[in-house]
């Protein structure tokens, strides 16, 4: 009985020893930790100076310059050949040879296609012996009526007037013959199919051996793409400018990648449209530009700047470094000292990139043109030289004695050394000594 309970009072103790080793583990994983001040961890967000004055703020600048802007407008557009031919057959017969490849460059006059040209040649060997025939009747009607006129009075005038109409009607039926000849001259020749223009041939729409017949869907399409065109729209707002920049010579278009930061070909404006759309509000023009290499091709969507006109020798900074409040457009500056200076502008030209100032900067100084965010009137600017460079190293906190510090503190050097926490033993002994 007595070892019983000694047994039950055991199992009561080592139960409640594990009870509370679970509460103790469970309240260290929970214990919420004293949170760091920001004046430790240093390149979050502004920091502060080491005199404890004006914010630091990381941001990148750039400098006023004077240079010469150009004034574009942009367009989206659509490449087309500059000339398309759809070649058709204009005799009937059997196609028995394509002298062409696909997708190949050919000249005016190059030979495509070859009909059966025996029909025709055939046809033409009968205007020319009607014509023999002719001739031998017209000869011999002009001799008579020549030997009736030699003597007179012997061959009644009404002879010698039909001998005459004889001769004229055989006249009139050799001109006849010469034209019969020339048609089966030409149609002859339209069994030979060549090029009308230069330019690159597509996909053949029909096959050797077939039977053409004139109107038929065609054998093959040539798209001249050098040069090619690009047609494309602007506001009819700017329709003004174009015409002056067109009025002082030839007017240069670029057409531009999807992305529209790298040009593919440079032409002019060739044509400008006669009349506004009503429904979109714009004008439609032409440009053509010279395609050599081939980086143009018909179909392709392709954006269009067009430049109008140059604004030269004026101030001009990235268009980033504009900002906008309710008393109008400003600048921060990068001041004396590095401290930050709001400066309101006035603005005149302002593109993708670039932004013209017209009063309010000069030349050389220096603009915000990111980080606007953590700026305030004074703060001290750090300029970067570029978004990938390396961090700001702020000014590190002001240290407090070494006896004021805290446990997190001596926690968070240890860690940031790489030592391990102390043990129970080792403090035991620390406090010992």
């Amino acid at each position: 009985m007595f070892k019983a309970v000694i047994l039950m009072l055991k199992k009561l103790v080592a139960l409640s020893l594990l009870v509370g080793l679970v509460g103790v583990v469970a309240y260290a994983m929970v214990k919420p930790e004293t949170a760091p001040q920001t004046r430790d961890r240093p390149g979050r967000g502004g920091g502060m100076a080491k005199d404890g004055g004006a914010p630091v703020v990381p941001v990148l600048a750039a400098r006023a310059v004077r240079s010469d802007v150009p004034v574009v407008l942009d367009g989206v557009g659509t490449v087309r050949p500059l000339n398309t031919v759809t070649v058709k057959p204009q005799a009937d017969g059997r196609l028995i040879k394509i002298h062409f490849r696909e997708g190949e460059d050919v000249k005016a006059g190059d030979l495509l296609a070859q009909i059966d040209p025996a029909p025709y040649q055939a046809a033409l060997d009968q205007a020319l012996a009607r014509r023999a025939v002719t001739a031998v009747q017209f000869a011999n009607a002009r001799r008579d009526y020549d030997r009736m006129v030699k003597i007179p009075g012997v061959v009644a005038q009404k002879t010698m007037d039909t001998q005459q109409a004889q001769s004229e009607q055989l006249a009139a039926q050799l001109k006849a013959d010469d034209a019969a000849i020339a048609s089966a001259r030409t149609t002859l020749a339209y069994t030979r199919i060549t090029a009308p223009i230069s330019g690159r041939t597509g996909l053949r729409l029909i096959d050797e051996g077939n039977v053409v017949r004139s109107g038929d869907a065609g054998i093959v399409t040539i798209s001249e793409i050098d040069p090619i065109a690009v047609i494309f729209t602007l506001p009819q707002q700017r329709l003004a400018e174009v015409r002056r920049a067109e009025a002082g010579g030839p007017v240069p278009v670029e057409a531009l990648d999807g992305e529209s930061q790298n040009p593919i070909a440079s032409g002019t404006l060739d044509v400008i449209d006669n009349q506004i759309d009503q429904q979109t509000g714009t004008i439609r023009l032409k440009a053509r530009f010279p395609n050599p290499k081939r980086e143009l091709w018909p179909g392709q969507f392709v954006n269009v700047r067009v430049k109008v006109a140059t604004l030269t020798a004026v101030v001009s900074i990235p268009a980033a470094a504009i900002q906008r409040g309710p008393a109008g457009t400003f600048v921060w500056v990068v001041g004396s000292q590095n401290a930050a200076t709001v400066r309101p502008v006035e603005t005149g030209l302002i593109t993708e990139t670039i932004a013209v100032v017209t009063k309010g900067l000069d030349v050389d100084e220096q603009v915000v043109t990111t980080g606007f965010a953590r700026i305030s009137e004074g703060a001290r600017l750090v300029v970067r030289d570029a978004p990938a460079s390396a961090p700001v190293n702020f000014a590190p906190p002001p240290k407090g004695k070494r006896g004021n510090r805290t446990g997190t503190d001596k926690r968070r050097e240890r860690e940031q050394s790489g030592q391990a926490a102390p043990t129970a033993d080792q403090r035991a002994k620390a406090s010992g000594q």
